[in-house]
């Protein structure tokens, strides 16, 4: 795996404007929150158990990455902002890609949601891949990164854990408020050209927030010997809307639409080294909607409910074209969601609460490809990438529960996972195939004080086959693929030692686990086979492996104002088939950093690096994006400073 970074210079100008009122009591609040040292606030997670819960008391490893991070650390998209996060790796292959490794694993065996929503599909594939990117990241109001979790909570594709995005959060206001932020933001060399505007709105019954984002990027200028590499820049413009009624004193309707429209994504690596003339995704799409209902409760043990109904739609098309030939490839996919979810919190008031629901997800898949010969002006159409007009459909109960006691705290739950995955090609007719699983969890918390506890974790989770593994036809990275519609689901089983610190400055925390992974979907190499001059490999469940690592950060604080930390992650896997490491396990990497913040002021120093990677597997050496030997270890400085300005008291 490569990581590449650029170091541009980056000139930003924020403004913000609305009525005294509003401004003069968010500029108090930004001056009690100065009062109060950052570093002691306690923070507040929702991925883990479905619902708001203390970070110190969820017997997980989580970390959240909040908004206030990503723009003091100018962060460019949403994958490169993961990179802040401990324990998380981002790869990116393209610079229109990103995509991050939780505990060794990445692409359709780590899930993606937005606001609790699926933004893995059934056409999600393996390995690195785009679909964290199709996320504004000026539409984010924070990251939670589940890391070795989420089977049970979320179901399908958390063998590694799970990434979760959140939109703005809004809140109504007894008296009218209008507030406004506008961005741009300029990068030397042409790298960069961003400008995004907001404005919100509150008021007694209402809340609403509306964001655009337009940007232009250029070609990534490297240092050194790098140079420019040229095809990588792209161009993008966003928009998202988000909106909050108050219905009753008792139950609120939050409606919110996103769209994320990139267009002319060059995938470098392909022009580079297999001699394309034209490879990028043009275009590359996503859309949401979706609607949500909160009702709140006074009925027994029941304290609230929530019901969402959500539409969403990805759209990829693909254009190639190799040097030296006439004929053009276009290939286009469009993959539609449709979900639903009703869910209800429980709870006795005094030591035990409880999160039950249902949730279903139907995906259609539609998928084309044309030959255009630009010689004759002539074109033929064929089978796409996946069988057009697959579904998938995915129908599941789940209920998670947790025991507090003096000392002690447990949290077990389970889901239950039922699959309807039809398929129609034209080598085997109609196939369909019902996969369930059935996974669980269970965590036991010792307290050791009111700063400390100890847990132990056990985790079950799985990864039903989708349609990119049962369906694929074509050329995907450097090889060739075929169709298996006999893939059954993957399982894993995680074992997880963990130990948290939240004192008044110094805090942290240290995770020691092994995950270990059973009947994967492996591509397998078809011996003395080539189509279109790659190897050909169908994808076949026999793989059985382990991946076990540690996990630490930790940071003190010498004053209000002062901060330094570290975080440090290992990762080991082995494939126990074929003898050897398993594929794309990331380096050793951490990072150390020290923090200065007071009034308007903040200066970060902080130093990246990553050790050299060669425990290299059969399909790593194959790879042609990775150098002879492994990738090389690399270190990298950075200098991050701003100063905020304040208009009015």
């Amino acid at each position: 795996m490569k990581k590449a970074f650029g170091l541009p210079l980056i000139t930003s100008l924020l403004l913000s404007a609305s009525p005294g009122p509003i401004l003069a009591q968010e500029m108090d609040s930004l001056q009690s929150i100065d009062s109060i040292p950052f570093h002691i606030l306690a923070e507040v997670v929702v991925s883990a158990n479905r619902y708001e819960t203390l970070e110190l008391n969820t017997p997980e490893a989580i970390k959240a990455l909040g908004a206030e991070s990503i723009l003091d650390f100018q962060m460019r998209s949403a994958p490169e902002a993961l990179n802040l996060t401990p324990g998380v790796f981002v790869q990116k292959t393209n610079h229109g890609g990103g995509s991050p490794f939780l505990r060794g694993l990445t692409g359709n065996q780590t899930l993606l949601l937005i606001d609790g929503i699926r933004l893995s599909n059934a056409t999600m594939r393996y390995g690195p891949n785009q679909y964290l990117n199709t996320i504004d990241v000026f539409s984010l109001e924070k990251f939670e990164a589940l890391r070795g979790s989420g089977s049970v909570q979320y179901g399908s594709d958390a063998i590694g854990g799970t990434i979760q995005a959140f939109s703005h959060a809004l809140d109504t206001s007894w008296q009218q408020t209008w507030g406004g932020t506008l961005l741009a933001r300029l990068g030397t060399r042409g790298m960069e050209k961003s400008v995004h505007g907001r404005v919100n709105h509150s008021q007694k019954q209402v809340a609403f927030s509306a964001g655009i984002t337009a940007r232009d990027f250029g070609d990534l200028v490297g240092g050194d010997t790098t140079g420019t590499q040229t095809p990588t820049g792209y161009r993008e413009l966003d928009f998202d809307f988000k909106a909050k009624m108050v219905l009753s004193p008792k139950s609120d309707l939050t409606l919110v639409y996103q769209n994320v429209h990139q267009g002319n994504v060059p995938v470098y690596h392909k022009v580079v080294l297999e001699d394309y003339a034209i490879h990028k995704m043009d275009p590359q799409k996503r859309q949401l909607a979706y609607a949500r209902l909160n009702q709140k409760f006074q009925a027994g043990v029941f304290r609230s409910a929530a019901f969402t109904a959500s539409y969403q739609e990805v759209e990829e098309g693909r254009e190639l074209l190799r040097n030296g030939s006439s004929v053009l490839r276009s290939e286009r996919d469009q993959i539609r969601s449709l979900g639903f979810s009703a869910e209800t919190r429980t709870s006795n008031g005094a030591n035990w609460s409880a999160n039950t629901g249902l949730e279903v997800y139907h995906d259609l898949v539609y998928s084309s490809r044309t030959y255009s010969d630009l010689s004759t002006d002539s074109s033929s159409r064929v089978r796409g990438l996946y069988p057009d007009g697959s579904s998938m459909t995915s129908m599941a109960a789940f209920s998670v529960h947790t025991l507090n006691l003096q000392h002690w705290s447990i949290t077990a739950g389970a889901r239950w996972n039922s699959y309807v995955i039809q398929v129609e090609d034209e080598a085997v007719g109609k196939i369909k195939l019902t996969p369930s699983a059935l996974v669980g969890n269970l965590a036991v918390v010792r307290k050791l004080n009111e700063s400390s506890n100890l847990f132990v974790s056990l985790n079950t989770g799985f990864r039903a086959p989708n349609i990119d593994d049962l369906g694929t036809l074509g050329i995907v990275d450097f090889r060739y693929e075929t169709p298996n519609f006999e893939l059954q689901p993957e399982y894993s089983f995680q074992v997880q030692v963990g130990y948290k610190y939240r004192g008044s400055r110094l805090r942290g925390d240290i995770y020691l686990y092994r995950n270990e992974l059973y009947n994967l979907i492996v591509r397998s190499r078809v011996e003395g086979d080539s189509l279109e001059g790659y190897p050909v490999y169908q994808k076949e469940n026999n793989g059985r492996a382990h991946i076990q690592g540690i996990e630490t950060d930790w940071h003190y604080a010498f004053h209000p104002s002062w901060l330094a930390g570290g975080s440090l992650t290992y990762t080991h896997g082995q494939n126990l088939t074929q003898g050897e490491p398993m594929r794309r396990i990331p380096p050793l990497f951490g990072r150390l950093y020290a923090e200065y913040r007071l009034k308007g002021w903040w200066l970060n120093l902080e130093w990246q690096a990553a050790g050299k990677q060669d425990r290299l597997s059969r399909g790593d050496v194959d790879d042609n994006r990775i150098p002879p030997g492994g990738t090389p270890a690399w270190n990298i400085l950075n200098i991050n400073a701003s100063y905020a300005w304040r208009f009015m008291k």
